[in-house]
């Protein structure tokens, strides 16, 4: 039990150091009048949305939450079920408020520092992402080191039902995570959208230029989404590849004597994650002014390299004082899933990066017009897929086999856990890497919209675009990592319904029409998802496209003479965006409860798979795609192909704006639908089990 004290620790110092960079932060001098103001604005929008959201989702899960206390009366759940849904819904929102609420304070600041020079500039944003990376790894931390306490109050000793009891109360986390990731996505889409169409294609107007009524929707979708959505997304990631590892090393170790041991493998490399990613955050500087873009990027995966260095170390020594050399193959399983994720990270990076022929090509293709950029595109988008699903399918084939997967079946499932826990423990630095550049885009945007002098614009636009490189190979390692925490749930899954069953025992076979049948159901979901995702961002772009038009032609607007009502669009953001969560909500929550309750534990497993194997290529296809035409639109205004104003820059602006729902909405979403599906099959199965009308 004293080893376990190290998982508050670790809490402890995450949100300790979280503080300490919150309070370096606000030191800083917001600046004049006019940056305060505007940032205020993204504050008070960002806040509202918030507020909205918390609310939406509050009143859905007041439902789920009756229902499960209707399982819990008559035995069919754990009791602790409904209060840890409440308890996880809890923790996933705090994680996201409070990445919001810094990054909307750091906006401004990073604006006025960049009057000095990039260095302080860099820190202030870099810092605000660290904030994120490192409060979601703490409050995660810290709910378990509570969850554990108390279970472990009522059921003395018997780790193998506190950890099959925890792995199922992460539904809560799930729940919440999807709706900041879908809403957050089809918020700050839309509001993008809306003010891209109107502003640069058909009025010609700069991006974030202030007569655009959009303009602040636009900013504060950065923070709803990219920010709040994405902490949240990670914080479910985080939590659940963590609970499932915990979860089957118990049951492999259960016959050694070594299952605390195992349980606390995950929750101790977590531990190092966090010292790993405190320690790497001093390793992102820069030192003088002319600095080129290559020299920034360096910066920041000098923190990255340092990070991943460190977890190392620290998860060797870790497995060896609790397995010895015996099993000294199950670092091997971490270590696998850890340097997949840095590898993942170069290839998005190879794919969507300006500096790259990919994005390159698609920047050529523009000079034959819109549709040739476009095939481009979506031709990079699907070959970009081919990568990353290798990688991961032969890490969860290392995984399996280093761990001893071929003399015992359990430890090679618990090694194929083991790599989603590494590949998310260095989660406080590369969440750091991701959040860092929706501060940064914000401060270009305010300094555009307050006409700063042309040195200082240089310089943020320069750290706009390192923010721009991390974002997409961030998106890459986020859709791997939800990828890998899928397999361990599905795995989970398959553990606990043989346990219900015992002595039988689970066989999925393909002559089974139950899992033929959940296989293609689960295969078309992400389709339709994608669909009902990509739909709410065009209707509420309609609606704030009619917006911006109605506001430019209010006399003096066009004139720069009267400032729009940016409120307005806010507002028809807002409530659009939470309005269009019902049906993407519906599929992902009444999917595996339908086939659960008539295709049985199989057809549940099978509709999981189906789902994962569509949905990773689906999200990574759309993220590149869409991060490419942006990064293609990106190079030609730095001057090539005709640069600003040209035809083919008009061509690379119409791929962008199609591209933004890809990157930002639907692909980022369908990590969060097969998580959310998985997590609630996980919560139900005991009743499946018992009640299916198939099995």
């Amino acid at each position: 039990m004293d080893m376990f004290l190290l998982v508050p620790l670790g809490s402890l110092l995450a949100l300790g150091f979280s503080a300490y960079l919150a309070n370096g932060i606000l030191k800083h001098d917001e600046g004049e009048k006019e940056v305060r103001e505007i940032s205020a604005s993204i504050r008070e929008g960002a806040s509202a949305f918030l507020k909205r959201q918390y609310g939406t989702v509050g009143v859905i899960g007041s439902v789920v939450l009756l229902l499960l206390l209707v399982l819990a009366y008559f035995g069919n759940v754990s009791y602790f079920l409904p209060y840890a849904f409440v308890h996880g819904m809890i923790s996933c929102a705090l994680a996201g408020f409070i990445g919001m609420s810094i990054s909307t304070r750091a906006n401004g600041r990073t604006t006025n520092a960049a009057k000095t020079s990039l260095s302080p500039a860099l820190n202030i944003a870099f810092s605000s992402g660290a904030i994120m990376g490192l409060c979601v790894a703490g409050i995660v931390l810290m709910d378990l080191t509570i969850w554990y306490f108390i279970l472990d109050h009522f059921y003395p000793g018997d780790i193998e039902l506190i950890t099959d009891v925890m792995v199922s109360s992460a539904v809560g986390t799930s729940f919440m995570a999807f709706f900041a990731r879908v809403g957050g996505g089809i918020y700050t889409k839309a509001a993008d959208v809306g003010a891209d169409l109107v502003g640069k294609i058909e009025k010609g107007i700069p991006e974030d230029d202030a007569r655009n009524a959009a303009v602040i929707a636009d900013l504060v979708g950065d923070n709803v989404g990219d920010v709040a959505g994405m902490g949240a997304d990670l914080h479910e990631s985080y939590a659940s590849a963590t609970l499932a590892a915990m979860s089957l090393g118990v049951f492999a170790f259960i016959k050694t004597g070594l299952s605390f041991n195992a349980m606390m493998a995950p929750l101790l490399i977590m531990f190092g994650g966090v010292i790993s990613s405190i320690i790497g955050t001093f390793f992102v500087e820069v030192k003088g002014e002319r600095v080129r873009h290559r020299e920034l990027l360096n910066a920041i995966r000098r923190g990255v390299y340092a990070t991943s260095a460190l977890s190392f170390i620290i998860s060797f020594i870790i497995i060896y004082l609790l397995f010895g050399m015996e099993h000294i193959g199950l670092f091997g399983s971490m270590a696998a899933g850890l340097i997949a994720g840095v590898v993942i990270g170069f290839v998005s990076e190879y794919y969507t990066s300006c500096t790259y022929s990919p994005t390159r090509r698609v920047a050529l293709s523009a000079e034959s017009g819109t549709a040739t950029l476009i095939i481009s595109g979506i031709s990079v988008g699907m070959l970009s897929t081919a990568v990353p699903i290798i990688i991961v399918s032969m890490v969860a084939v290392l995984g399996y086999y280093l761990a001893g997967g071929a003399a015992n079946h359990d430890m090679g499932l618990y090694g194929i856990a083991l790599t989603a826990v590494g590949m998310l423990s260095t989660l406080g630095m590369t969440l750091a890497t991701d959040a860092y550049g929706p501060v940064a885009d914000n401060a270009a945007g305010i300094a555009e919209m307050t006409h700063q002098p042309p040195k200082i614009r240089s310089r943020l636009d320069a750290l706009d675009a390192i923010g721009n490189t991390t974002a997409a190979t961030g998106k890459g390692y986020v859709i791997a990592s939800g990828a890998l925490t899928v397999i361990a749930l599905i795995t989970a899954y398959t553990q606990l319904v043989n346990r219900i069953i015992a002595p039988a025992e689970l066989t999925l076979s393909l002559e089974d029409p139950l899992v033929v049948a959940g296989l293609f159901m689960g295969g078309m979901l992400p389709f339709v998802f994608s669909s009902t995702t990509m739909k709410a961002v065009g209707h509420t772009a309609e609606s704030i496209v009619a917006e911006v038009r109605r506001q430019w032609r209010i006399k003096g607007v066009r004139e720069g003479k009267v400032k729009p009502d940016y409120a307005k669009c806010v507002d028809i953001c807002t409530k659009a965006a939470l309005g269009a969560l019902m049906t993407p909500a519906l599929i992902a929550v009444a999917s595996p409860i339908i086939v659960g309750f008539t295709l049985g534990p199989k057809g549940a497993i099978a509709l999981l798979m189906g789902a994962l194997v569509s949905a990773f290529s689906m999200a990574l296809m759309m993220a590149n795609a869409g991060a490419v035409w942006d990064n293609a639109k990106k190079y030609i205004e730095a001057g090539h192909y005709g640069g600003k104003g040209s035809e083919q820059h008009k061509a690379a602006v119409v791929g962008d704006t199609v591209g933004d729902p890809f990157k930002d909405t639907s692909g980022p979403s369908l990590d969060g639908l097969i998580k959310l599906m998985t997590m609630i099959s996980l919560a139900i199965a005991p009743v499946v089990v018992k009640y299916a009308l198939l099995k």
